[in-house]
C-alpha cells in the first residue's frame, strides 16, 4: 500500500468546497455521504442528477432553461447535454465586474501587470465591438498565435461573446506546425504579438506571421499586440493593425445567447503521427466541466490566486482561464521557468502570494535535480496546493514537494487530456495524498481500468476507459462529417465506451496510478509494462538526467530498449548499466529490465513537454515521422536513426 504523505485537517475539510457540495447533495437528494468515494460512487450511478445539481450549485448563468438534462445517456457518442438551454461562455467568466484583480501577468524580468475584473470587462467590450464591426460572426474562427499574456485571454473572451470559435498556438510553434492546425479550420481573424521572450532573449514573431499569412488565405485581419517593442513595424504584415488602433469605444459586451452544445474551442492532438486532429468542444460542456474541477477538485475560491505554468498552446491555458468564472485571480507567466534562476517560479509565488501553484511533472523533476529547495529560500506561507500534470508524477517528486517545498499542502497530481479539456482523475481536498497516486477519479467521470477482455479491474493495470458520457466530450471533429475520425479515436476498441489511451491502476485507496500511454506500452513476451514504471526507477539512478523507453520488435518478440541522457561529462559504462539494471530489477521485476541501454544526447518532447515515445519507436522501426513542428526539439529525433546497437542481440 502506498505511503500517506499528507491529509487535510478537519477544519480544512469542513471549509472545502467539496465538503460543502457533499452536504448540498445530502440535503437535495436525501443522502448521508460522509466521505468522497461515497459521493463519487453516487455521481457515476446518477449521471443526470449529478450534472443537474452542478448546474444549480455552480450557478451557471443562462437565458433559457434546459428541457432535460441528458438525452441518450446510454449512447457514446450521441449523448446531448442540457438541450434547450441557452447561455454564453464569456458571460459566465465575466460575471464579476468589481475592482478585485482578475489577471496578474508576470514576465521573465519580474515586471507585472494587473487587470481588475472591471477593467477586464471593459477591454473585452472594446475588442468585441471592433470584431463585430469587422464582420466576425457566430461560427467564425478566431485564432491566436500569442504569448501567455492578458490580451490572449481578452481576445478569447471577445470571440466567445460573439459565438465565434477560438483556437490558439503558442509562438514557439514553427510555421508548418501552425499551418497544420490553423490551415484546417480557415480562420477569419488572427491575433499575434510582435514577439516573445525566452531565457532573457527576445524573439520576433512577425516574420513567422508573414510566412503563415502567405498560406492562410482565409485571414481578413491581423491584430498585433506590441509586447517586445513599443512600435512594431507592420510593413511586412498584410492586413496588419496594432491592437490599440483596432479596438472600439464600446463599453458593454453583447453576450450572444447560444445552445449549450454551441462550439467554443478547437483543440488539437499532438500531431506527431499525422496531421493534428481538430477537436471541437462546446461552450456549455467546457464551462460546467471546468467549474466543477476548479471549484470542487481544486478548491478554488474567490480569494485564491491560481497559477499554472503553461502556454496558450496547451489545454491547461484554457483550464486556467476558466478560473475567472469563480472570481479568483489568474496568474500568468510568460517565459522560461528556470530564468533567471532555477527558483524563479517560486520566487513569483512568494511575491504574488500564489495559493494554488500548477506545473508539470517534468518541471518538478528538473527542479528536484537542480538541488533547489524552495522552502529554504522563499516565503510560501500562502501556498495551499500544488497541481501537476503532463506526465505521471513519480514518487521521488512527491518526496521532493513535501520535503523541500512545503509540508502542509495538497499535492494534486491530475490527469485527463486535451480531448476532454479536463481531468479524469484529480485532487480531492477532503482526502489524503498517497505517494505516487492521483487522489481520486473526478465527479461524474465513470473511469475504470479494463483488462484485455474488457473487464473492469482494480489493483492491477488496465486501459483507462470512461463508461458514461460527460459534458466536455468533443461535439465533433473538424472536417469529419460522418464522425469516422471521432469514432476511431475513442470507440474502436470498446464500442460505446471511451478508451483514452492511458495505462492505469485503480488502487485500494480509490486513487489512480498512471503508467504511461497504452499505445506506448511495452509487451516483452506478452507481459504488458507501462513505460512510467521504468521512468520511476530512473529517478533513483544518480547521473541519469532523463530517459525514454520503447519496445523494439525483435525475432518474433518485443525487447525493451532504454535510452538515457546523462549528466554533463558522464559516459555510459558497464558499471552504470549494471546499476540501472539492478535498480529496475529490485523495484519492479526481471521483465522490466531493458535488453539494451543506450546513451543519447537528448530526449524528444512535444511543445507541451510530453515524451514522444511513439515517434522514436517509429524511427527505430524505419517508419516515417511527420509533422515534426509539433516537437520542442525535433532535431533530437536524428539521434535515434541508424543506431548500431539496435541491430545486434
Amino acid at each position: 500500500m502506498s505511503r500517506m504523505m499528507w491529509k487535510p485537517s478537519s477544519e480544512r475539510i469542513a471549509e472545502s468546497n467539496m465538503y460543502n457540495f457533499m452536504q448540498y447533495i445530502n440535503r437535495r437528494h436525501n443522502q448521508e455521504f460522509e466521505e468522497y468515494h461515497q459521493l463519487w460512487k453516487w455521481s457515476v450511478d446518477n449521471i443526470p442528477r449529478l450534472w443537474e445539481s452542478l448546474w444549480d450549485y455552480l450557478d451557471i448563468i443562462h437565458s433559457a432553461p434546459y428541457r432535460e438534462i441528458l438525452t441518450g445517456e446510454d449512447r457514446m457518442p450521441g449523448a446531448e447535454w442540457f438541450p434547450g438551454a441557452r447561455l454564453n461562455f464569456a458571460e459566465n467568466l465575466l460575471r464579476y465586474r468589481d475592482d478585485r484583480p482578475a489577471i496578474i501577468a508576470r514576465a521573465e524580468d519580474g515586471s507585472t501587470r494587473e487587470i481588475t475584473y472591471r477593467q477586464l470587462y471593459r477591454r473585452v467590450a472594446e475588442l468585441a465591438g471592433a470584431m463585430r464591426e469587422m464582420g466576425v460572426e457566430e461560427g467564425d474562427r478566431v485564432v491566436g498565435f500569442m504569448p501567455n499574456i492578458p490580451e490572449t485571454i481578452i481576445a478569447m473572451l471577445a470571440s466567445a461573446s460573439i459565438g465565434a470559435l477560438w483556437s490558439s498556438c503558442s509562438p514557439d510553434f514553427g510555421i508548418q506546425g501552425v499551418l497544420d492546425r490553423f490551415g484546417q479550420i480557415e480562420p477569419k481573424l488572427i491575433f499575434t504579438a510582435d514577439g516573445y521572450t525566452y531565457k532573457g532573449k527576445k524573439f520576433n514573431s512577425l516574420d513567422e506571421i508573414a510566412g503563415i499569412l502567405k498560406k492562410l488565405g482565409s485571414i481578413e485581419r491581423v491584430v498585433v499586440v506590441p509586447y517586445i517593442g513599443e512600435d512594431p513595424d507592420l510593413s511586412g504584415i498584410e492586413k496588419g493593425i496594432l491592437w490599440n488602433d483596432f479596438i472600439s469605444d464600446n463599453t458593454e459586451v453583447e453576450f450572444r445567447q447560444l445552445p449549450f452544445r454551441h462550439p467554443l474551442y478547437i483543440m488539437y492532438s499532438s500531431g506527431t503521427t499525422g496531421l493534428p486532429k481538430c477537436m471541437v468542444q462546446s461552450a456549455g460542456g467546457i464551462l460546467i466541466h471546468h467549474m466543477k474541477e476548479l471549484a470542487l477538485h481544486t478548491d478554488l475560491k474567490r480569494e485564491d490566486r491560481i497559477f499554472y505554468f503553461t502556454t496558450c498552446g496547451w489545454m491547461m491555458w484554457n483550464w486556467l482561464t476558466s478560473s475567472l468564472a469563480l472570481g479568483a485571480t489568474v496568474i500568468l507567466f510568460d517565459g522560461a521557468p528556470f530564468h533567471p534562476r532555477p527558483g524563479a517560479l517560486f520566487e513569483m509565488a512568494q511575491d504574488l502570494k500564489v495559493t494554488i501553484f500548477g506545473t508539470s511533472a517534468k518541471y518538478l523533476a528538473a527542479l528536484n535535480k537542480s538541488g533547489v529547495k524552495p522552502a529554504e529560500i522563499y516565503d510560501l506561507s500562502s501556498l495551499k496546493a500544488i497541481l501537476s500534470t503532463g506526465s505521471p508524477l513519480h514518487g521521488s517528486e512527491f518526496d521532493f514537494v513535501y520535503r523541500d517545498i512545503k509540508e502542509d499542502l495538497c499535492l494534486s497530481s491530475i490527469s485527463g487530456g486535451t480531448d476532454l479539456n479536463g481531468c479524469f482523475a484529480a485532487g480531492n481536498p477532503m482526502g489524503p495524498v498517497y505517494r505516487g497516486e492521483l487522489q481520486c477519479r473526478t465527479l461524474g467521470m465513470n473511469v475504470r481500468a479494463f483488462d484485455r477482455e474488457g473487464n473492469s479491474v482494480e489493483n492491477q493495470q488496465g486501459e483507462l476507459v470512461c463508461t458514461s458520457p460527460f459534458p466536455s466530450m468533443p461535439v465533433y471533429f473538424w472536417n469529419d462529417p460522418e464522425g469516422k475520425k471521432y469514432n476511431s479515436a475513442y470507440f474502436d476498441v470498446y464500442p460505446g465506451v471511451w478508451r483514452h489511451g492511458d495505462f492505469i491502476e485503480i488502487t485500494e485507496n480509490n486513487g489512480v496510478i498512471f503508467y504511461g500511454r497504452s499505445d506506448a506500452t511495452l509487451n516483452p513476451s506478452g507481459v504488458r509494462i507501462g513505460t512510467a514504471e521504468i521512468y520511476r526507477q530512473m529517478d533513483r539512478v544518480e547521473g541519469v538526467e532523463d530517459s525514454l523507453v520503447i519496445g523494439q520488435q525483435w525475432k518474433g518478440d518485443e525487447r525493451v530498449i532504454l535510452f538515457v541522457k546523462l549528466a554533463e561529462g558522464l559516459r555510459l559504462d558497464d558499471r552504470l548499466k549494471k546499476k540501472i539494471r539492478e535498480v529496475i530489477r529490485e523495484n519492479t521485476s526481471p521483465r522490466h529490465i531493458p535488453r539494451k541501454i543506450i546513451q543519447v544526447e537528448d530526449i524528444p518532447y512535444t511543445i507541451n513537454m510530453k515524451k514522444v515515445e511513439i515517434a522514436v519507436k517509429n524511427i527505430v522501426h524505419g517508419k516515417e515521422v511527420r509533422n515534426q513542428d509539433a516537437l520542442r526539439n525535433p532535431e533530437s529525433l536524428d539521434l535515434y536513426r541508424e543506431i548500431p546497437e539496435l541491430r545486434t542481440d
